[in-house]
């Protein structure tokens, strides 16, 4: 067998590896091989916490309208208890927008369900 020797096909592979972990800290963005175990691991994490994201958020509206629900003279699951009972239908993130950036509105929606 012929002798074929990989350098523009190598040179490709590791100037696209590299590309992939610009900005990442110490030899890692540098060094062939533990570029690609940054990358690897970096890809597992992303798509671990593009869950999580969901849950952070829905924690951060919890909080929200906690707060404002508390001025207001109920608690977070009072208001959700009876938001629940007079079949109203809107979610813990239109809840919180209206919380911090409407709170009149916010007012009337529990007003309404009180």
């Amino acid at each position: 067998m012929p002798r074929v020797k990989g350098g523009k096909t190598t040179l490709k592979r590791r100037r696209n590896i590299l590309a992939r972990v610009k900005g990442f800290r110490f030899g890692r963005s540098t060094k062939k091989r533990e570029a690609k175990t940054a990358f690897l691991h970096a890809g597992t994490h992303a798509f671990a916490h593009r869950r999580d994201k969901k849950n952070d958020f829905r924690r951060l509206w919890n909080i929200k309208i906690g707060a404002a629900v508390r001025a207001l003279g109920l608690s977070y699951s009072q208001l959700i208890g009876l938001l629940k009972k007079k079949n109203v239908e809107l979610d813990r993130k239109i809840l919180a927008d209206l919380a911090e950036n409407n709170p009149d509105t916010f007012k009337q929606v529990v007003e309404y369900v009180k």
